[in-house]
């Protein structure tokens, strides 16, 4: 579906994440998202992991991280730093669109400045659905495109709804 960007732009992205993350910490956007101890999350698009740390934090032991991206480096790089780290609650998954979990096995999606580059963002957002449990949040950010744009983005094709607007990120659930 989605191409993986080169693996210079892959490195030249985890550049400026880290920089963006030592300005900004991914825990305040996370905050948003209603994340509880004992939260299966999947952080889709997840990049070199700027999210992934805080999460588990969130998450805490009980609780489970899935990180799924189309770039093997970006898997090979959160499964480093769960490494280093002995984050043991932490799942890589390489994919451009199946998550390959269960249906209604997730309580919260990270859709993180990933949609402006989907080539099918409908077919992402149905295997999303499926993945989150009823009642779910899909937390959404992407600083690419307006508010218009993410609303009708992820509602357009019915399968949820906007259920709240924060500083940082859009909260919708599924329908």
């Amino acid at each position: 579906m989605t191409r993986a960007m080169s693996d210079l732009g892959f490195n030249m992205m985890s550049w400026i994440f880290k920089l963006r993350d030592l300005v900004s910490p991914r825990e305040e956007i996370l905050k948003e998202a209603g994340i509880e101890p004992g939260t299966r999350l999947l952080d889709y698009g997840c990049g070199p992991g700027g999210y992934v740390t805080a999460a588990v934090e969130l998450v805490d032991r009980s609780g489970q991280v899935y990180a799924l991206d189309i770039h093997p480096l970006a898997v090979r790089r959160v499964q480093e730093l769960a490494r280093k780290k002995q984050l043991t609650n932490v799942e890589t998954i390489c994919s451009d669109c199946q998550t390959g979990l269960p249906d209604d096995s997730v309580d919260v999606v990270l859709l993180y400045d990933v949609f402006h580059v989907l080539d099918e963002p409908q077919a992402v957002l149905a295997e999303l659905h499926r993945v989150l449990k009823k009642g779910g949040t899909l937390s959404f950010s992407d600083h690419h495109l307006n508010e218009s744009e993410i609303i009708a983005g992820v509602t357009s094709g019915q399968l949820f709804r906007l259920a709240k607007k924060y500083e940082h990120t859009h909260q919708f659930e599924r329908l």
